[in-house]
């Protein structure tokens, strides 16, 4: 896996770029914008032409697919007639479970959602699950935040509207009592403090990736929230539902990223944590850092921008290096931490 294409220039998709070039593959870019300025060939491209997607991963190992969750599925299934390894970010449930029934056949590796939840948060919680001799319960938490928040929600859009809002109102696969459960958006709310400060976390959809069927059997409660400061839940609560704005999700993404554009001084939060038996002792470990921007190739680095471009950069050099599979589905709790953490983008989660 040498000549990699990656479909979308955005923040994360330019950065996933460089920090592939760094790592030593070839790279090629595409994006609806001509893009200027980085080190590695960029072109113009319309994902919605089939010949022209076709074209661009012509002669290409593997795609990074850093386009919008809706598109993927597409990109997918061309990679998978091609015979090409296949990357993407999505935390869309349906699109991964297209991805998976098409990897049943593939002869790349198909391997959706490798960013930051679903991605690294899913390896985190699969190593604390594994230093126990039996595991009660695990919990992952994140959150991409302002560190300088104004107003009353607290917030700056520096993810995906789109993928936000799909987050915020899609049905969340949890583990509850032993049992698979699918249980409402922005429910469950609970208070996590983290370096003192205190902060709010609620269900979204699609942090856990394929976690739940992995540990039916194993881990009886298991979830994921979303991290944000207290009070933020409440309001898109009322904006989406009593305002009925879940019936129009893109005004309503437009409306939000209007109201709370990105910021530069941004920090994710992770919290994971997981109980149960070692030896004959109940315990509890967890895995918390507040992560923030980051100097990368003399350009300034968002927090959610390096996390999520390093997450998947990391595992593609892994899926080069014959750490992972070559073939089929990869499931992010499959990913060893300590390999990950290894490899020259994933030191950065260690530093």
């Amino acid at each position: 896996m040498q000549n990699v294409t990656v479909l979308g220039l955005g923040k994360v998709g330019a950065l996933a770029g460089e920090l592939l070039g760094e790592a030593g593959f070839t790279v090629t870019g595409y994006d609806a914008h001509p893009i200027e300025g980085l080190p590695f060939s960029t072109h113009t491209l319309d994902a919605a032409d089939g010949a022209a997607l076709t074209a661009t991963m012509q002669g290409a190992d593997a795609v990074l697919s850093c386009l919008p969750f809706h598109a993927n599925q597409a990109v997918a299934t061309e990679a998978h007639r091609l015979g090409l390894h296949y990357f993407d970010l999505t935390e869309d449930v349906p699109t991964t479970t297209a991805i998976r029934a098409l990897a049943e056949t593939s002869k790349g590796l198909l391997a959706p959602q490798c960013g930051l939840a679903p991605g690294f948060v899913g390896i985190v919680g699969a190593d604390l699950i594994s230093q126990f001799d039996t595991c009660r319960s695990c919990r992952m938490r994140v959150g991409a935040l302002p560190q300088n928040p104004t107003g009353l929600m607290g917030y700056s859009f520096n993810w995906s509207p789109e993928g936000v809002v799909n987050e915020y109102l899609n049905d969340c696969e949890v583990l509850e009592d032993g049992q698979v459960k699918w249980v409402s958006p922005m429910e469950w709310v609970e208070k996590i403090v983290i370096n003192g400060l205190e902060l709010e976390a609620f269900t979204t959809s699609g942090g856990l990736g394929t976690m739940c069927e992995t540990y039916a059997d194993r881990v009886p409660n298991m979830d994921y929230k979303t991290i944000r400061y207290p009070g933020h839940v409440a309001l898109m609560n009322f904006f989406f539902h009593e305002l009925l704005m879940r019936e129009r999700r893109q005004q309503a993404g437009e409306i939000l990223v209007n109201a709370k554009p990105p910021v530069s001084a941004d920090v994710v939060y992770v919290h994971v944590s997981a109980e149960g038996v070692i030896g004959d002792r109940l315990e509890r470990r967890e895995f918390v850092r507040a992560l923030k921007p980051k100097q990368i190739a003399g350009k300034h680095r968002t927090a959610i921008a390096w996390t999520t471009a390093t997450s998947v950069a990391a595992v593609m050099e892994m899926v080069r290096d014959g750490t992972l599979p070559q073939q089929g589905f990869l499931k992010q709790e499959d990913i060893p931490l300590a390999a990950f953490l290894a490899t020259q983008n994933g030191a950065r989660y260690a530093g």
